[in-house]
């Protein structure tokens, strides 16, 4: 659940946002896979051909520009789609393996309903962490509602970015979830599971475009999880997709079934 993004670059826009990259994400590692959106006419889905939809048609899509400068990237919010209620998710789809709740501009609410309570719940809470001044730059904020939903979640990622290096913040919503993943961009992540703590170090590549990496790390540690409930490994896996996946453009940087195969032979040696 949450929205696609129209995503503007110097060479035209391309298709993005966690809906879109863990839906593609899970349908290479063998899931059958819904998604739950909102998006304008002027958005092309072909991408996510074999994936069912549920898209709330709106006047435009959620539209990110990224400009990168001396100091980093400056993000910027261009557009936005309807807003995605729990209410549209479809009733059977409620009974599915794993839902994963991927918000990138606050589009779904924070405050889950009480009898929201699906097999396994993953959570990307990136766009609830975020706010757009009135220009549209965006800037890291407080995620509202948080503690309950930690509390329901079998296993939350989000970026040391997102959180704004917050050792603090981070230990607090460690100790109020099952499973905690903190993402480390190349250095790879940080786990929190039953009061441990441990590293996982990501194989060198060459970074193309890191672009989503996120979400393929996080879809694939959902899955992983939900297979082996072994979080330690499910991490050295997840590790391994996303960093394979950096080293292509955009929606390219989905792995392929020899990236995902040779990523399982990493992790079991």
């Amino acid at each position: 659940m949450g929205h696609v993004a129209h995503d503007l670059t110097p060479n035209g826009w391309r298709l993005g946002g966690t809906a879109a990259y863990s839906a593609l994400t899970a349908q290479a590692l063998d899931l059958r896979v819904g998604i739950v959106t909102a998006a304008g006419n002027e958005t092309s889905l072909m991408a996510l051909d074999g994936i069912q939809t549920v898209v709330l048609e709106s006047s435009h899509s959620t539209t990110f520009e990224n400009i990168y400068t001396e100091n980093g990237r400056v993000q910027y919010l261009r557009a936005q789609a309807l807003s995605i209620d729990f209410a549209n998710l479809p009733e059977i789809w409620k009974r599915t393996s794993i839902i994963h709740i991927g918000p990138i501009a606050n589009e779904i609410d924070s405050a889950l309903p009480k009898d929201f309570s699906p097999a396994f719940l993953g959570i990307t809470p990136q766009g609830w962490m975020r706010q757009c001044d009135e220009t549209g730059r965006i800037s890291r904020s407080p995620w509202k509602n948080a503690e309950p939903v930690l509390q329901k979640a079998d296993a939350v990622v989000l970026s040391r970015e997102d959180v704004n290096g917050d050792e603090e913040l981070i230990e607090q919503m460690a100790h109020q979830t099952r499973i905690l993943v903190i993402t480390e961009a190349s250095a790879g992540c940080v786990l929190y599971w039953n009061g441990d703590r441990r590293r996982f170090r990501a194989p060198e590549v060459d970074e193309v475009d890191a672009t989503g990496a996120g979400d393929v790390f996080a879809t694939a540690f959902f899955i992983r999880l939900l297979k082996t409930r072994d979080p330690w490994e499910s991490a050295r896996f997840a590790t391994q997709i996303a960093s394979r996946s950096v080293t292509r453009v955009g929606l390219a940087g989905i792995p392929t079934s020899q990236e995902i195969e040779e990523s399982i032979m990493e992790v079991l040696h």
